[in-house]
């Protein structure tokens, strides 16, 4: 077969239960195959290219790796050869021993051989070595690396002839080993790359390579089957045909050393790139002719010593710095003879390849005003507004609300646009919670008043008759002692105190009363003059109407809000014992109206603020009140579906003293109702 296609392969799937919505996967992807949805990261298969960085880069774990273990573990137990062929790239990973030692414990896994893949490197190296002197005018891109070969494809259609139609040292390896063992051998590859668990799965390479381990599926099954590595004194090597140079290849440049070749300055016919960032760079540079480069080396990693596929997390240097260790090693029992002899075996084997175009790029781009809208949704609305902060995983706003419209992303992954609407979201449950408060507030005193409503109305009840008989035999005596003073004194005080208690009890009735409201359009201007008409206002006390009503008929009981303004004028004047001035404010809108009175008198105490409408409670002297005005005209603010607030300060250190009553009422029993109906459901 001749199609550079692979079949159905996830290689990299998400963990839903780990990931945690912090988008370093979409920020580390180099071609954006991750998709978001309800928070959640999923690796789109066909746009993947293998490299692995989301695995690398996931602190959580969650991304998974598709297994060649199963298939490794069936290979093993069928009775046909199998051999390993281990990535030059071994001695990054098992520094905890020898290659004596990974060799043994390779074949007390099961394998019957076990090679290097330096030596399919070398092979390699020398077709690169062919092909730019046979083709002096040919500008090619090197293809060891599955993953840059998958994004030329997907990313970069336009260049696909300018691979290099060369395979990979993994696959010119198992060639040369199906010529020695025979086509009916089985080959597992053991590296660092997941790219190569697509490469292997390639139609045309069908029969090369029939599975792939990373170096962490093999320590797993080294696990399994109680192998350990640092304990194994061995004395072992890989099986022939040994590699020579090859074995640089996992570093950069590797292939180009070699192959004999030069990175030469002057010249740049030869041009070495490696990592997220600079693979795609060169290949962009090398589309656009900025680079006349004949060969372009890229790696997609920082060399294969940076793989997905290791269990350690060392620095790159220290990598490459065993890597070349052991290839010197190598170098000092290298057997030149018996390694030209198997090049020379090997000269004719096909280490061609092809390639076909998968193109996988979204170039439809939304237009500019959907674009805009994403971005106003964001709460971006201007310039100002682009952050282009990245934690989306996106380099800028305007690319992450392009990946919005194609699908891949969601608006909730702006971090700026997440903390406004957290905010919001705590000032809109900081507003509750305070309504809340107050509602439960209202609803423990408004418990409370009709308990006390209750004792007070039963108090009345039986206390009145007693008393009525008690007045109207006091009011005899008095009319039957006209001649004796002394008795007529005490009969009259008998009188005076009885229509006390009758005028406290009358008070507890208005108090305890479940009056209805009963609503007539009222002109509430002309009410308050009425009322100041008969007001008893003492001589040294002002009284200002600061009218500012527009309209000043409401649907209100008048002879209740009367009552109201007569209670709270009494207040007024009673707090300003050396005179002063009362000014009633009358306000309103379109929906409510608001009745405003301000004295200049002494203040209420804090610590008497919340209990002001409480019945019974009074600053007055003894005689001088009943404590039960407050609490009615609350009632009957409440039982207008209205609002009545105070505002006081009793302190002079911090200025003038004065104590301000507001009473809002509903303009019209509609209103009323719509008024008392959002309050239910804001204390619901």
């Amino acid at each position: 077969m001749n199609e550079d296609r692979v079949a159905s392969t996830q290689l990299v799937t998400t963990i839903r239960e780990k990931c945690r919505m912090c988008y370093t996967c979409v920020r580390e992807c180099p071609v954006k195959a991750i998709a978001i949805s309800d928070g959640q990261a999923s690796v789109i298969e066909t746009r993947c290219i293998g490299c692995g960085n989301c695995v690398t880069v996931c602190s959580q774990n969650a991304k998974e790796v598709l297994s060649g273990i199963a298939d490794t573990d069936a290979l093993l137990a069928s009775s046909t050869h199998v051999a390993a062929i281990v990535a030059p790239s071994h001695p990054a990973e098992f520094t905890d021993c020898d290659t004596a030692t990974l060799v043994a414990a390779l074949r007390d896994l099961g394998f019957d051989s076990v090679h290097e893949v330096a030596f399919g490197a070398d092979l390699v190296a020398r077709a690169y070595a062919e092909l730019l002197a046979e083709d002096r005018d040919g500008r090619y891109m090197a293809t060891p690396c599955p993953a840059v070969v998958s994004y030329v494809r997907k990313y970069q259609p336009d260049l696909v002839d300018n691979l290099a139609p060369i395979v990979s040292p993994m696959i010119a390896l198992a060639r040369a080993l199906h010529r020695r063992l025979g086509p009916e051998a089985r080959i597992v590859f053991i590296g660092p790359c997941i790219a190569k668990k697509g490469e292997a799965s390639y139609e045309q390479f069908e029969g090369d390579v029939d599975a792939a381990l990373t170096f962490v599926e093999l320590r797993a099954m080294f696990a399994r089957k109680g192998i350990v590595l640092a304990s194994r004194p061995a004395d072992d090597d890989f099986d022939p045909p040994h590699g020579a140079l090859g074995g640089l290849f996992p570093l950069t440049r590797g292939l180009l050393r070699a192959a004999g070749l030069s990175e030469d300055l002057l010249t740049g016919d030869i041009v070495s790139a490696d990592g997220r960032h600079d693979f795609a760079a060169a290949i962009e540079d090398f589309k656009s002719g900025a680079t006349e480069a004949r060969l372009l080396d890229i790696l997609c990693c920082h060399g294969c010593v940076m793989g997905a596929g290791f269990t350690h997390e060392e620095p790159v240097f220290t990598r490459r710095a065993e890597v070349s260790r052991a290839a010197r090693e190598r170098q000092r029992v290298f057997d030149q003879a018996a390694w030209e002899a198997a090049m020379a075996e090997f000269a004719d084997l096909d280490l061609s390849r092809t390639f076909t175009v998968f193109d996988q790029r979204l170039d439809h781009i939304p237009p500019a005003e959907e674009l805009q809208a994403i971005l106003e949704r964001m709460g971006k609305s201007s310039p100002k507004d682009l952050l282009d902060c990245g934690a989306c995983g996106y380099d800028t706003c305007r690319e992450h609300a392009i990946a919005v419209w194609q699908g891949l992303a969601e608006i909730e992954m702006c971090l700026p646009y997440a903390v406004e609407r957290l905010r919001r979201t705590v000032d809109e449950l900081e507003e509750a919670n305070h309504s809340l408060e107050s509602t439960r507030e209202a609803l423990v005193k408004s418990e409370s008043l009709a308990s006390m409503g209750q004792l007070a109305a039963g108090i009345a009840h039986e206390v009145n008759n007693p008393l009525g008989i008690l007045l109207l035999h006091a009011n005899l005596l008095l009319e039957e002692c006209d001649n004796d003073p002394l008795v007529a004194a005490d009969a009259k005080l008998i009188v005076n105190q009885a229509n006390r208690c009758k005028k406290i009890i009358s008070g507890l009735l208005n108090f305890a009363r479940q009056s209805r409201v009963v609503r007539q359009p009222t002109d509430l201007r002309a009410l308050v003059k009425d009322v100041l008409r008969t007001f008893p206002r003492e001589e040294d006390v002002e009284i200002v109407v600061n009218d500012q009503m527009a309209d000043p008929v409401a649907e209100i009981d008048g002879d209740q809000i009367v009552q109201v303004i007569t209670n709270m004028l009494a207040n007024a004047q009673h707090a300003m014992p050396d005179g002063g001035r009362i000014t009633i404010t009358l306000d309103g809108t379109a929906e409510t109206v608001q009745i405003t009175i301000s004295d200049q008198g002494t203040g209420i105490a804090p610590d008497h603020l919340d209990k002001l409408f409480s019945p019974f409670f009074t600053t007055k002297q003894v005689g001088r009140g009943t404590g039960l005005g407050l609490a009615v005209s609350h009632g009957i603010v409440k039982m207008h579906r209205g609002q009545i607030a105070v505002e006081s300060n009793a302190d002079p250190d911090k200025g003038p003293t004065f104590t301000t009553f507001t009473i809002s009422l509903p303009r019209s029993e509609t209103e009323t109702d719509a008024a008392f109906s959002l309050r239910e459901m804001t204390s619901s």
